[in-house]
């Protein structure tokens, strides 16, 4: 079982620590994919949050339910409007089931890298295609790893560099983890959080789904399908459960 870094002190805060999440160029253009690989379908949120992407996406008129490791994260969704309509279990997404079959199965903003061994990764690709109908899309978004931007024989960079809010990255190249260490200040008060985190390249994720009976069918580097390339520093990718 993952550990639950996101306890009542990060859920009650998670908008103000990140707001820029919750503008809505951030959630349309997710809402505008899912909706449609979704299509008459019900959807399956892993690591559902405080419902930032849910519950929009239900309010389009897609059935969506959730997997939660944070019962704090899914408290804070209970409050907010259109809440019951978002049937959510508290659990690993790795192996927690839910009742039914979905038409849609997604893992967003790096959440896969919560899993910090690759059995756990492999585990969740299995989860997923063991909810999914056939034909079926199992949708990522996550991050390619920085290593490009590190000099030789450095091992930090900052992600995010504001006057409120300092953000850190640490590798540790033998184990595939990097740390996040994040640094508000508010009020003259520094708050900290620092998490693992296991990176994976596109390559593995793609053998993954082989292994759990998906193939990939699309790949862009943003929500708005830009072409993946060399240059890109995330990716979405989507992968097709066997019909």
């Amino acid at each position: 079982m993952p550990k639950n870094y996101f306890d009542e002190r990060i859920a009650k805060s998670y908008e103000a620590k990140w707001p820029n999440l919750h503008q809505p160029a951030m959630i349309e253009p997710v809402v505008d994919v899912l909706a449609e690989l979704a299509g008459a379908g019900a959807a399956l949120e892993l690591g559902v949050g405080t419902g930032r992407i849910a519950l929009p996406l239900s309010r389009r008129g897609v059935r969506v339910a959730g997997i939660e490791l944070s019962p704090a994260m899914v408290a804070e969704m209970e409050g907010r409007p259109g809440a019951s309509d978002v049937q959510v279990a508290i659990g690993d997404f790795a192996t927690t089931r839910v009742e039914g079959s979905f038409r849609l199965v997604y893992l967003i903003r790096n959440t896969i890298t919560n899993l910090t061994t690759q059995d756990e990764q492999v585990e969740c690709f299995r989860n997923a295609a063991a909810h999914l109908e056939p034909g079926g899309c199992f949708l990522i978004e996550v991050s390619i790893p920085e290593l490009r931007r590190l000099p030789p024989g450095e091992t930090v960079h900052p992600f995010i560099v504001t006057p409120t809010h300092l953000g850190f990255e640490e590798y540790d190249y033998a184990t595939q983890i990097a740390y996040s260490h994040h640094y508000w200040i508010t009020d003259g008060h520094v708050e900290t959080l620092s998490t693992p985190h296991r990176y994976v390249w596109p390559a593995e994720l793609d053998l993954m789904a082989r292994l759990t009976g998906m193939w990939l069918r699309d790949r862009w580097s943003g929500w708005e399908r830009q072409p993946f390339t060399n240059e890109s520093r995330s990716h979405v990718s989507v992968w097709e459960k066997t019909r």
